[in-house]
Parts: structure tokens; C-alpha cells; sequence
């Protein structure tokens, strides 16, 4: 096996848990994932060693992502709470279970460009610079479409401005992600 296939496949975990995240369904979140591994394989020869493998493969994947939701856009997706679970820390919090529930329906509220911030950042724990350019966006923007994801779930979950921000760990997952949000 090329290193190239040895990188690709050491990214799989995170193409699928973004993928899962993204779509909100896992047949369309599987599909996802094998078209991006598809493409990726086909397009080895475009990827320059010693670049981020893990930015290109997400790149291929938003890409693809963006043309699947071209081709079908009445189609509604949901997010499977146990998937998403497994991803997260486990807690002995009795509440946890309402919290990611409530965490859930708050994310299926974000428009798109916001929800799919909130995942590379909070969920993947990217920096503004990798998601900017997956998303083919200014890190501009993505920095505002975080701060108003932030606000949305803090008002779709109830969580005042004053109390600890608890959808503020979507976005503070990552200790290097941390530093570079604005409370």
C-alpha cells in the first residue's frame, strides 16, 4: 500500500463523522464518503506531498456535498443522535442525553453555511484558515458564520449570555481552536 492510501485511510474516522454530521443521515453520510474516497483515489496524482491530505480530502468531500445538494434539494436530513454520540465524550451527567438532543435540534436549525462552520471547527476541531478554504470562503466569513451559529444555538437552546455557554463547547471541542474564539 502507497503512503498516499496509508494517509487516506488514516482520515476515513474523520471523512465519516463529518459526513454523518453534515448530511444528518447516515445512508447519504456513507454515499458521501465513498464518492469523496472515489475522487480522492482518482485524483491522487493532483495532491502534492506535503500538503494537509486531511484539508484536500475535506475540500473533495464539501464539494461534493454542495453538488449532491444540487441535484436533490427538497430532500430534508436528519442527524442520528446515537451516531453523533459516540463521537463525544462520555459524561455521568443524567442530563446529557436531553443536552444532545436539544444540541441536535439546535443544529438542524442552523442555515447550512452555519451548521457546516460549527462541525469543521467545533466537531473537527479545523482552524478558520483550513475550514476558509474547504468552504472556498474569506475567513472572514467563516469567523462571522461562527458568531452568529454561536448566537443561534445559545437563544435555540435557552442558554443566557451570562450563564456557562454549554453550545459554546460545539465550537471549543479543539484546545488550538480555542484561543481564536471571540466569547
Amino acid at each position: 500500500m502507497s503512503e498516499f492510501h496509508r494517509l487516506v485511510e488514516h482520515e476515513i474516522p474523520r471523512l465519516r463523522r463529518y459526513a454523518r454530521a453534515l448530511t444528518r443521515d447516515n445512508n447519504r453520510a456513507d454515499d458521501l464518503v465513498q464518492d469523496t474516497l472515489v475522487r480522492g483515489i482518482e485524483k491522487a496524482h493532483l495532491w502534492q506531498e506535503g500538503t494537509d491530505i486531511r484539508a484536500w480530502l475535506f475540500t473533495i468531500m464539501h464539494n461534493q456535498y454542495v453538488n449532491n445538494i444540487r441535484h436533490d434539494m427538497l430532500e430534508q436530513a436528519t442527524v442520528d443522535v446515537d451516531q453523533v454520540a459516540s463521537t463525544l465524550v462520555a459524561t455521568t451527567d443524567p442530563t446529557a442525553s436531553r443536552q444532545l438532543s436539544e444540541l441536535d435540534r439546535a443544529l438542524g436549525h442552523l442555515s447550512k453555511g452555519q451548521r457546516e462552520v460549527v462541525l469543521l471547527v467545533g466537531l473537527e476541531g479545523m482552524s478558520y484558515d483550513e475550514a476558509a478554504k474547504i468552504l472556498r470562503v474569506p475567513i472572514g466569513t467563516v469567523r462571522s458564520r461562527l458568531g452568529r451559529a454561536r448566537e443561534a444555538l445559545r437563544l435555540l437552546m435557552g442558554i443566557d449570555e451570562e450563564t456557562p455557554k454549554s453550545a459554546d463547547r460545539v465550537v471549543r471541542r479543539h484546545p488550538s481552536v480555542e484561543d481564536g474564539i471571540a466569547a
